[in-house]
């Protein structure tokens, strides 16, 4: 794996690209990352990877917790569609802080 020094692009082959596609540096801004470093890579796509499928699921939860809230079949139900509803809301939220930390330490991949 290539990284660009520009852009931080990551290429994947056995020499770096002659340009950059992403930002269009040249061949001499990239450098070969170590061993760790593209392990690192790889951990970080199945991480990332882990947590974009749980947000994908977030939007499903709200909704079928509102149609719950919507039904109104008694009052304990009621509270935990909405408490449902709570939960998806802050897990979302902490799944984008969580990929932000990743994405300021270089764990995105």
């Amino acid at each position: 794996m290539w990284q660009c020094g520009v852009c931080n692009y990551i290429h994947e082959g056995e020499g770096p690209p002659d340009k950059c596609p992403k930002c269009g540096a040249p061949k001499e801004k990239f450098a070969a990352l170590d061993e760790k470093r593209v392990e690192l890579v790889e951990r970080s796509r199945l991480g990332n990877s882990l947590l974009m499928e749980l947000d994908s699921h977030f939007d499903v939860i709200f909704e079928l917790a509102q149609l719950g809230i919507e039904d109104d079949l008694d009052p304990a139900c009621v509270k935990l569609y909405q408490e449902c509803q709570e939960f998806a809301t802050f897990a979302r939220q902490s799944l984008k802080a969580e990929i932000l930390n990743h994405i300021n330490k270089g764990k995105w991949g």
